[in-house]
């Protein structure tokens, strides 16, 4: 009997494939987001600091990795990078090597810019109590600070799982790149495969980004009101 439609997602083992698929995308975002994030944090600190070599060199890594499109940035890190060290390095990690040095980038910014909205007569308070810069910054800076960007954190996240479609042109098992595979192996006796995988690809995506897009909704009202 021959297959049609939704079928070919149930057909042999490819749906344990595409299964297989979604865990290596929440495996590299989260591995990615756990590093990304704390290094992002990191690196807008020390963005808030009077060195201005700091401050240019930081703005400098931010810019690159915010003007260069990301699938550059992999070619670059796949391809050309392990030539010029001679040394092979995985596409897996060289996907989270990617990743978290771009989400630290614009972490760093999000970590900035809430970090300079502090109100000054907060820091002068501290300083008038006498309190270091560590501690101005540890009991006054980042508990002020840190909480209104994770809205914006949220959406980085999102980001991130969409961005993952990327990871096939380097050949990771991501989602998108075993869906096509599905699909070509069907493309002649079911033409419809292809609407039937990608419909399903569609549908995992909003699964993973709807939630965290409407809780970033939610909590930036929130911080808005307050």
């Amino acid at each position: 009997m021959p297959i049609t439609g939704y079928k070919v997602l149930l057909e042999g083992n490819n749906l344990a494939r595409i299964l297989e698929s979604i865990l290596v995308v929440i495996k590299l975002s989260l591995i990615a987001l756990v590093i990304g994030l704390v290094l992002g944090v990191f690196l807008g600190i020390q963005r808030t600091t009077s060195f201005k070599p700091l401050r240019w060199l930081l703005q400098v890594y931010l810019e690159i990795f915010r003007i260069v499109p990301l699938l550059v940035l992999l070619f670059v890190f796949y391809y050309i990078l392990p030539e010029a060290l001679g040394a092979e390095v995985g596409n897996q990690t060289v996907s989270i090597l990617v990743f978290v040095l771009w989400i630290a980038a614009e972490m760093s910014d999000l970590v900035r810019k809430a970090l300079e909205n502090v109100p000054k007569s907060q820091i002068e308070i501290g300083r008038s109590l006498g309190f270091s810069r560590k501690q101005i910054y540890r009991v006054i800076i980042l508990p002020q600070g840190l909480p209104a960007i994770i809205p914006d954190t949220l959406n980085l996240v999102t980001r991130v799982i969409k961005s993952s479609s990327l990871l096939m042109m380097i050949g990771v098992p991501e989602m998108i790149r075993v869906g096509t595979q599905v699909i070509e192996n069907y493309a002649v006796s079911v033409p419809t495969a292809s609407f039937w995988v990608y419909g399903g690809l569609f549908c995992l995506y909003f699964a993973l980004c709807y939630p965290l897009e409407r809780l970033a909704v939610h909590l930036s009202a929130k911080y808005a009101a307050q």
